[in-house]
This record gives C-alpha cells, structure tokens and sequence, in this order.
C-alpha cells in the first residue's frame, strides 16, 4: 500500500507537469489547465482506500482520484488533448473527466456543483445496501458556497455514507482564506451540520489515510457523513495562466520545505520500504508509461465536427423515455 501511494504521488506530479509545462505550452493543450501540485497527498489518502461499486466526485485537480479509479493515462491525456479517445469524445479539452462505470462523476465548472451530485448518488448507494460510499472534494473558496452547506446539511440529516475532503489551499484563485472565511479550522462546519470534522496535514499522506480511513468505515456502517479539513498549500498559480504573484514569496519558501512528495520519499527510505534505487526505478516507469500514453494520445484522431451533437440531443423514437426497454 505504502509503495501504491508513492507511485500515484509521483505520477500524479509528473502527469500533471506534462500537462502544465510541456504540452500546454507547446499548443497541443488549449483551454484552462488547473493542477494540483502540492496537495497530491490529499486525493491519494482517501481515493486510495476506495472499492468496487464506491462514487468519487473529483476537482480539477484530483489527478490521482481517475487513474486510482481505474481511467488509463491514455485516455486522460486523450481528453486534454481533444482526442476521440477521451471520455468526453472530444468535445472538451480540460480536466472534465468522469465515468460512470469507474465510479468517477466528472466535475463541471461552477465548482462545487457535484457536492450535493454525490450527496444524491451516497443516497442511491445506501439504498442499495452494499456498503458503498461517495468521497467528494472541493476547496476552501469553495466551502462558502450554498450548495456546499446545502449538501452537508442534506447528508448530515438523512445520514448519507459520503465524506467531503476540504482541500484547503490557502488562496481561492487570488484571494488568502482570512478574507474567506472567520472560523480558525473550517472543521467546525461538521459539528455545526451534526457530523464529525477534522483538521489535519494535508500535505502529510499517512495523516490523510488515517482521517480518511475513519471517515470512510463510519460511512461503511451506515454512522452518517464526516467533514475533514485537509490543510495544505497550492504550489502553482490557480491556473496555468497564473503566475500567483499574490503569494508572498517567503509562503512558497515556507511550504515548498513541505513538499507532500518528499516528505513521504523521507518516510519510506527511513523505514527501508524503498532504496534509492527502487525510487530511480518508479521514476523510470512512470516516466515510460507517460510518454507511452501521450504518443497514444497524439495518434488518436480529432473528432470530425459533424459528431459534435451525438450523444447529447436524441433522434424522435430514440430517447430513454420512448424506448420499450
């Protein structure tokens, strides 16, 4: 398992930089990019510990929650670069990215929006009875808004099996969170909704396994809805057309000293998990498999523009509600 989070830490901070620095910027990616450098810990911790038939709804910067879900790197790399062989078919080129059947319901953009989404899916898993459960994310900007509250209120009385990540990043785009919010630990929302809720490293993987592995068994037997509040810091712009001036430049010093990734790498050498050898030799795969699938990627055709309407309007005598079966 140890090994497993490293992998997906180390992967998601490569991919992620292809996305951001190589292919952005050599005109093959168009659009927002958003990424998450810096706060890897946070969606590895928890997506890490879901099992079949479970519901995650990730940010656009949840890297980690699609290809832990089971989405290859191709096809991700696919959807960035507006190819046929995205999930979205390439009508879109950015980090909408979900699957039904993987469990993954991709976000959109009114961040947020796919709270009370998974609050409505933990309804139908819990009505099933199989003890599955809805993981969904969202930022501290995020947290202010109603759907937010509305969602938490929502599992918090029927006591839905979902737990919301907070992954609190310091800035929502520009703005630092004490001109976001009053509290001292945006944890305290859980109680106030009748929940539990906890603050804890995010930058610090194992802390994140630990707060979600609770919060996902009290899901598991049907206990209610947790809050956890996972502090940690953006190590980028909002976007890659940011170069977050805003941030003090002693802040960055301050947190790239707390780096998630090598953080972890420190633990697992000191444990003798890995060697420096066995490290060099993931660094390899990883960098194998992404030029792998991003060739892939660029051999997949562009999507002829006379398709751009299937699959969202249905032909009379076609649609779900006419269908016999």
């Amino acid at each position: 398992m140890l090994e497993r989070m490293y992998y997906y830490l180390k992967l998601t901070r490569e991919a992620e930089h292809r996305i951001e620095r190589v292919l952005y910027r050599q005109g093959k990616i168009v659009g927002g990019v958003y990424v998450g450098r810096g706060q890897e810990a946070i969606t590895v911790g928890s997506a890490i510990q879901l099992i079949e038939g479970d519901v995650v709804t990730p940010t656009h910067r949840d890297f980690a929650a699609h290809v832990i879900r089971g989405m290859s790197l191709t096809e991700i790399f696919c959807n960035w670069m507006g190819r046929i062989g995205g999930p979205t078919r390439g009508r879109d080129g950015g980090p909408h990215i979900g699957d039904i059947r993987r469990g993954i319901i991709a976000p959109v953009s009114p961040v947020g929006a796919w709270c009370p989404v998974a609050c409505g899916a933990a309804m139908a898993l819990e009505r099933r009875g199989r003890g599955n459960i809805a993981l969904t994310f969202f930022g501290e900007g995020t947290s202010s808004r109603g759907d937010i509250h509305e969602a938490m209120n929502w599992a918090a009385v029927m006591k839905l099996p979902v737990v919301f990540m907070c992954n609190n990043n310091a800035f929502a785009y520009s703005t630092p969170a004490e001109k976001q919010y009053a509290v001292e630990s945006l944890a305290v929302r859980g109680p106030a909704y009748g929940m539990p809720g906890e603050s804890v490293d995010g930058n610090d993987v194992l802390a994140v396994y630990a707060a979600a592995r609770k919060a996902i068994a009290r899901a598991r037997a049907g206990e209610g809805p947790s809050l956890i509040e996972c502090m940690t810091f953006r190590m980028t712009g909002h976007s890659a057309h940011d170069a977050a001036d805003y941030v003090p430049e002693k802040t960055k010093q301050v947190w790239a000293k707390k780096d998630p990734i090598t953080r972890f790498e420190k633990v697992l050498l000191a444990r003798r998990i890995l060697t420096r050898a066995h490290i060099q030799g993931i660094e390899a795969e990883i960098h194998k498999e992404l030029d792998e699938a991003i060739a892939q990627a660029e051999a997949s055709p562009l999507p002829d523009g006379a398709d751009a309407v299937k699959g969202v309007y249905c032909e009379p005598g076609d649609c779900w509600w006419s269908r016999k079966n």
